[in-house]
């Protein structure tokens, strides 16, 4: 199915590229759930990734004629996607100040709810997580287990090494694992 939307993408790139501007706007039809997705999962925040879906077209737009026919749309899109993802985040970092994290969560109420309300602490604790990793170690996070991407595709990506690819994708889960192992430890004691 990937395989058969490269060939399909090389030819609307190639119509884009002339100037048919039908043509770009089908590229954008076709990749503005993807990028949409891949955007919000970097950003955590719908308004961000409606910006960064727009700016990645504009980017690609202005580009087009960079595109190297070889290489695959896609994963060209996805560069772009996260770069202009990571520099929204940089951008906010400066003109906010740092990121502060969610209080402690509330104790849970008691009978059916219980499971609602550590379903929602659970949700806010990985949201929490997710914000204070590196803006390269939640990237690549992403491209690996939320866009299913493999090692050379995330490297190529973000235009580092498969070694570099791996070593942020392992400091990810790492502090992942330690951001959320209390719920870990309460689930356990949960009946």
């Amino acid at each position: 199915m990937k395989r058969m939307q490269a060939v399909v993408d090389d030819e609307v790139v190639r119509r884009a590229r002339g100037g048919d501007e039908n043509a770009f706007r089908t590229l954008v039809e076709t990749h503005s759930r993807d990028v949409f997705r891949l955007a919000y999962r970097i950003t955590r925040n719908e308004e961000d990734a409606e910006d960064t879906v727009q700016e990645t077209f504009i980017r690609a737009y202005r580009n087009l004629d960079g595109f190297e026919a070889r290489a695959n749309f896609g994963t060209w899109l996805y560069r772009i996607t996260a770069n202009t993802a990571i520099d929204l985040l940089r951008r906010k970092k400066r003109h906010e100040g740092r990121h502060t994290p969610l209080g402690e969560v509330q104790p849970g109420v008691a009978g059916a709810q219980e499971g609602l309300v550590f379903g929602h602490q659970v949700r806010e604790r990985v949201d929490s997580a997710l914000v204070s990793l590196s803006e390269l170690e939640r990237t690549a996070f992403v491209l690996r287990h939320c866009e299913e991407l493999s090692l050379a595709e995330i490297s190529s990506t973000l235009d580092i090494s498969v070694s570099a690819t791996k070593q942020a994708i392992f400091r990810a889960v790492k502090k992942l694992r330690s951001s959320l192992a209390p719920l870990r430890d309460v689930s356990r004691t949960t009946p």
